[in-house]
């Protein structure tokens, strides 16, 4: 019987070759065919609200105001975030400081790269 791999994202098994790679029809994820069974993860890319990448020591503007837990003072439109770092591993969520805040963890989808 053929062996078919299971999803190095999602962990499913239902799984099936199409030309030269697997494809994944519960994540819609796509990797390379190997013979030597290695799957190499593709490298996490972060990106913003309008599907921009983004990388280390950027900055970003959030894009609608948004209260911070443990602060009285609200993240306002337009606030700029400088020199954001990557969370390993997590698409969803950078780190940096704004002006008046600082340590914060932000969501993507509420920003854009300035």
């Amino acid at each position: 019987m053929f062996d078919l791999p299971a999803c190095p994202r999602c962990g499913m098994e239902n799984t099936y070759p199409d030309g030269a790679s697997w494809i994944c029809p519960d994540c819609g994820h796509e990797w390379p065919l190997q013979s030597d069974g290695a799957v190499q993860e593709p490298a996490v890319v972060v990106r913003d609200v309008n599907g921009q990448a983004l990388s280390n020591g950027d900055t970003v503007l959030v894009i609608k105001d948004l209260k911070v837990k443990g602060s009285s003072i609200p993240l306002k439109q337009g606030a700029a975030i400088r020199n954001i770092r990557l969370v390993d591993g997590d698409p969803e969520h950078i780190e940096g400081s704004s002006d008046k805040i600082k340590g914060l963890v932000l969501k993507t989808c509420f920003l854009r790269k300035a």
